[in-house]
Formats: structure tokens, sequence, C-alpha cells
């Protein structure tokens, strides 16, 4: 197959590098992803350029040569330069060549020749190049057939892959991960590859290898990516916790789901509705407790009682070990994962309004992608029962909305809070306090009283008798209002 590339080399940044090479003696190519992604109609600003000689001295050449003074940040410990141009970011290397330490990722490097440096490659199809230089600008050098393997839609290392993937084993997870992907096949040999070396993954830091994997979770279907990390033995390494939702157990005829494949499948189905990283990630652990929590009770069968508390409080402990933020985003992903169930009983129940007052009091901003997340967690193979779950579910969404439109419950605070309590009782800080204010937000968010200062103080000196506490402070009026606004009136179930 013929293929012009001299169209995708036309920006004014290409020409100057293929002067400043000439001025210096260099030869220099466009190698690895932006030429993968030219051959697969993909939109790509990152440009790798490789050239046989000094990066970071073709790197200041090519700033000095731009219009407008451009400057090259460098990285001298890497030997790379980069210089961001009109959107792109061109990022300069010396050719080399790379020999690997067993017990470490980090290769001993020297000078070598385009063809070391494509040898190097992880994978054919980032192993292509084209070159920059004025005597043969735009041909195109494919000493692998990267191009015939793009064709084939296949993943396959420049080298013996046993020895590509035990030099830097992080290598697996950029096969699988470019699988997912592109939705590529790995070769046959390569995957045994990685089968063999699987245990090499451990010489690598959770950092890389969790940056790996939100890469394959953020995929198109990141199903296929979880199901060759099995496959191949790595998820076993990396996320065990994930491997023991594994299988199906029997008792009198009688088995659960497969609580993995339920789980990939509600990944699936959620990004095919959103690409929010952290949902998906919700998605992955909404069920990540049933393995301690799965009981066989005679006359109901298999039980997950409690799977959603303890999911949730493994969040932490999952995030930790995996290197992934510990700050709000590790508690929304909580938060999704202690509420997966909530709207599902909902659904199964009479639609009060007190349980979606509750409801959407606990969920605040993110009822919405709890809908989404429980909308996704139906995987039955019964079609009318699948039917019958999305429209209970919209009935809670139609309920969602009505009672968030009179009473705009998200992120609500009630109309008495901590100090009004401890001024009314003469109170510090004390269990007394948190008593009463959990009596008060109960009492609103079952009806029992109005949302307003007047009907809530009046319940609060009440419940403060039956704790014994004396009024020591009249206060007549609100010092607190609801965080979106005046608080409404009142809250009718």
């Amino acid at each position: 197959m013929q293929y012009d590339f001299t169209k995708h080399i036309e920006s004014p940044i290409f020409k100057v590098i293929a002067q400043a090479s000439k001025l210096l003696g260099y030869r220099s190519y466009v190698i690895g992803g932006y030429v993968r992604d030219i051959l697969l109609r993909r939109p790509s600003n990152d440009i790798d350029v490789v050239t046989v000689g000094s990066g970071i001295t073709l790197a200041k050449k090519v700033a000095a040569m731009l219009p407008g003074k451009k400057e090259a940040k460098y990285y001298g410990a890497f030997g790379t330069a980069m210089i961001n141009y009109k959107g792109m970011e061109v990022e300069f290397v010396g050719a080399r060549r790379e020999s690997y330490d067993r017990n470490s990722r980090k290769p001993v490097v020297e000078d070598g020749t385009l063809e070391d440096d494509q040898n190097r490659r992880d994978f054919t199809i980032n192993a292509m190049a084209i070159s920059l230089n004025e005597d043969d600008f735009g041909t195109f050098v494919d000493p692998f057939n990267g191009m015939g393997d793009l064709e084939e839609l296949t993943i396959r290392t420049p080298l013996d892959p046993d020895i590509t993937y035990s030099d830097d084993p992080l290598r697996m997870m950029r096969a699988i991960r470019f699988a997912s992907q592109l939705h590529f096949y790995i070769e046959a040999e390569s995957f045994e590859s990685i089968k063999r070396n699987a245990e090499r993954i451990k010489i690598v830091s959770m950092e890389r290898i969790t940056e790996e994997l939100n890469k394959i979770i953020l995929s198109k279907q990141p199903s296929i990516g979880f199901k060759l990390l099995d496959e191949s033995g790595l998820l076993k390494l990396i996320f065990p916790q994930l491997v023991q939702l594994k299988g199906v157990e029997t008792v009198n005829g009688r088995g659960h789901k497969d609580n993995f494949l339920h789980t990939l499948q509600v990944l699936d189905q959620v990004a095919e509705v959103s690409n929010d990283l952290w949902l998906r990630w919700a998605a992955i652990l909404h069920d990540i407790a049933k393995p301690q929590t799965k009981r066989w009770e005679e006359g109901t069968g298999w039980t997950f009682h409690g799977h959603e508390f303890k999911g949730s409080k493994m969040v932490p402990k999952i995030f930790t070990a995996m290197k992934l933020p510990l700050n709000e985003k590790m508690k929304y992903v909580q938060k999704l994962v202690l509420l997966h169930l909530r709207p599902i009983v909902l659904a199964e129940d009479i639609v009060t309004d007190s349980a979606v007052r509750r409801l959407l009091f606990d969920a605040g901003d993110d009822i919405d992608d709890l809908m989404l997340l429980c909308h996704a967690d139906i995987t039955s193979k019964n079609e009318e029962k699948i039917r019958k779950y999305h429209k209970n579910f919209e009935i809670v969404q139609e309920k969602l909305k009505e009672i968030e439109a009179k009473d705009h419950l998200r992120n609500w605070q009630p109309p008495v809070d901590g100090t009004v309590i401890m001024e009314t009782f003469g109170l510090p800080q004390s269990r007394e306090v948190g008593v009463i204010k959990n009596a008060i937000r109960e009492a609103i968010l079952d009806g029992v009283i109005g949302n307003n200062f007047t009907e809530a103080y009046a319940f609060m000196k009440a419940e403060g008798e039956k704790l014994g506490l004396k009024v020591v402070k009249e206060i007549t009026e609100p010092v607190a209002v609801a965080s979106n606004g005046p608080v409404p009136q009142k809250l009718n179930d």
C-alpha cells in the first residue's frame, strides 16, 4: 500500500527541523505515535522526533530558527527537549540503543542509529518513521511492517517479545492498553510471552501501572483490556480484589452470577454514557465486597448483604494500594459504591417522598451519576426484567426531579445548626449536640416537621428536654440558610 505522508508534514515546524538538521549534519525523523495516528486517521498533536545526534542540540537550533523566538524545555537527565508550536508538542530525542539490567526498567543508554532506535520500540506500529531530511523528505521508514500490522489490527513487538517485555515489563500493560483502545489483537506469540513474563510486572512502580490501567478504563470498551489482563495473569498481580469476583458457586442447583463478568458489563455500560474516569472506577468497585459478603441462606438463596457498606470501606485501601488520589475523587467513588443499591431498592418498592428526600440528601450533586451507575447495573439476560427495572428507574428519576424542584435538597443543610444548639443550651461541642442535630435532620427528612427555623427550633428544644437539658438562651432568628439559597418553608410527604 502506497501512502503520501508529505501532506501530514506540511507544517512549517517540519521544514525548520529539516533545515536545522542539515545545518547540524544530523538525520532526523518523525517517529512513533504521530505516524501511527496518521495511518489510523486519528488527530494527534504529540510529535516525537528522533535524530541521529543530540536531541537537545537539535531542539535549541530549531527553537532559534522558528519565528517568534520560541524556547525549548530541556530535560537533560533524559536527553530530551520539548517545543510547543501552534498547539503541537514536539519532543526531540537522540537515536539510541538500550540495554537492561534484569532488576530494573532503567536502561543503559548509548548513542545509536535510526535502526537501533526502531529496534528498541515497544511495537511495530510505534516503530514507523517519516524522514525529515531534505534529500528524502517524507520517505516512510517501516522496517518491521508496522503498516501491515495496522491493516491486520495486530499488536506485535519488533524483536523477540520475551526480550521486549522482560526488558521493560510496562510494555505488557501498554500492549493490552493499545489492544483495548484500538480494538486490536495481540499477536499470539506476543501474548504468550506476556503470560510467561507476567511476574516481571512486579519491578514496575504502581504509579506507572495505574497510569496504563486508567487508560484502559477510559477506552471505549474497557472490558476488552480487563479480560486480556485477566487471561495474561497480570490482573491478579496488580488488582487481586477484582479477580476475586470471578467464578460461580452452585448450591442445590442454584448459582449466583459471575460478578467479575457482571462488573465488566456494568463498566462497559457506564462507558457508553460517560467518559468520567471516576464514575468508571465506581462501576469497577461497586460490587468489590461481594466475595467477602457472599452467603447461602436456605429459602432465600445466595445473598450479599452489606456488600455496599463493606465495599465503600475497601475503596480507600484499594486507592492507597494503587496510588490513586486520596482526595475528593476517592470520596466520590466511595459514596457511589455505598449508595448504589439505594435507587434499586426504591425501584422495587413504593416510592415515597421521604425515601427520595433521603436519597437526594445523601447523594447531593452526585445523584445524576448515581442514577447512571444504577441503570448500568442492570445486566440480567431477561429482557422483560431489564425493561421493568429501567421503567421503574425512570419513575424514581421523575420523583427525584419533583422533590428536588420542591425541596432543593442537593447539598442541603437543616435550618438549625450546632451553633444554635450550643447557644440555646449553653453546651460545648459534645455528644448531645450531635444527637440533637441528627434528630432534627431525620425529622425534616421524614416530613415530621417543616424545613424552617421555627418548627426546627421548637423540635430542638423538645429533644433537649428529653436529654435533661435546660434552655439558657432563647434564639428567635435563624442564623443559617441552605447552601443553595433560602430554605424552602415546608417538605411535604
